[in-house]
């Protein structure tokens, strides 16, 4: 026996160090339909929000259960899947992780171990040959960069083939309370749960389809469009004061909307940042929850800017 084929050989070696695929497996048919279902039906509810509004379809009910909904499920996303499950920018209590990551996945925007997989692996790739969603895919051309901005935007949701989640999210796979509520149906939760509290708000069957409408269908699409709008319009329009390898750019006019994350320059620049908002004036929602986090001693190890590392990063 050679030894390039015993155990702790070269051949055991290398087989330990080669990657995993970048991809794993493929979305099935019936899949796919069904995420274009939960992308397609809320965003025509979205487009018949201004009209139904302006016919005084919009209760101060409906209002305060879609805000609610909007604000969970948008920090869930912000906090939860991405500063803290993919960044690992602070550490939480097990009750906080949990609760983060369900509010999370309430957002239906995939599973939270498939999300932070996704995300990851735009991280390591981000603007080159791997990245699932770069608006630069196709080229830097007129024609190139529309294409690229509906892929970034909408178009990469519906690939077959997934990232592969034993290579970007090996620590998410082992969690037993993640893989609880990636096998739990929160997509019907998030959109059923503002129709149970309008129903029982207003006790009229006509209260629960509102609230549906409008904390189900309506807050789903426009929180989907915020957040995708940072995968495609925040790599092509608005400023980039910080050096990062990619494109990010940061978009202000979403900063409210996206509780901070459209600052996504700085957050290129800084990955493990909680905060992304790192220069006067940015408005970041979430990085303000996570300091009352931190002071109520629901998470601790938070990485904060560091002013001497954010000014060797800023553009002359």
């Amino acid at each position: 026996m050679t030894t390039s084929h015993q155990p702790g050989g070269p051949a055991a070696l290398a087989a330990r160090t080669v990657p995993k695929p970048l991809t794993e497996g493929s979305r099935s048919t019936a899949t796919r339909v069904v995420m274009g279902l939960f992308v397609v039906v809320p965003f025509l509810a979205l487009l018949a929000a201004v009209p139904v509004a302006w016919g005084d379809g919009l209760s101060w009910t409906d209002a305060v259960i879609a805000l609610v909904a909007y604000a969970v499920t948008g920090l869930g996303v912000s906090i939860g899947l991405h500063r803290y499950l993919t960044h690992g920018a602070f550490t939480a209590t097990r009750w906080l992780r949990v609760t983060l990551a369900l509010a999370g996945g309430l957002a239906v925007e995939g599973s939270p171990t498939q999300w932070v997989a996704d995300h990851r692996r735009h991280h390591q790739f981000s603007d080159r040959d791997g990245d699932p969603h770069s608006p630069w895919r196709y080229g830097a051309n007129v024609r190139g960069l529309a294409k690229g901005l509906v892929h970034a935007h909408i178009g990469w949701l519906f690939a077959r083939d997934m990232t592969n989640r034993q290579r970007f999210a090996p620590d998410l796979v082992a969690d037993r309370d993640i893989q609880r509520l990636d096998r739990m149906c929160l997509p019907l939760v998030s959109l059923a749960a503002p129709a149970v509290a309008g129903g029982l708000l207003t006790w009229s069957w006509s209260g629960a389809l509102t609230a549906f409408f409008w904390g189900g269908l309506v807050r789903v699409a426009l929180l989907h469009h915020v957040t995708w709008s940072i995968n495609s319009v925040c790599h092509v329009f608005g400023e980039r004061p910080f050096r990062s390898r990619d494109r990010a750019t940061n978009f202000w006019p979403l900063a409210v909307l996206s509780f901070g994350e459209s600052w996504h320059n700085a957050h290129h620049a800084e990955p493990v940042c909680a905060r992304h908002g790192v220069l006067p004036g940015q408005w970041d929602i979430s990085a303000r929850i996570i300091w009352c986090f931190e002071r109520l001693g629901w998470v601790r190890d938070v990485q904060w800017p560091n002013p001497a590392r954010m000014a060797a990063k800023r553009m002359g």
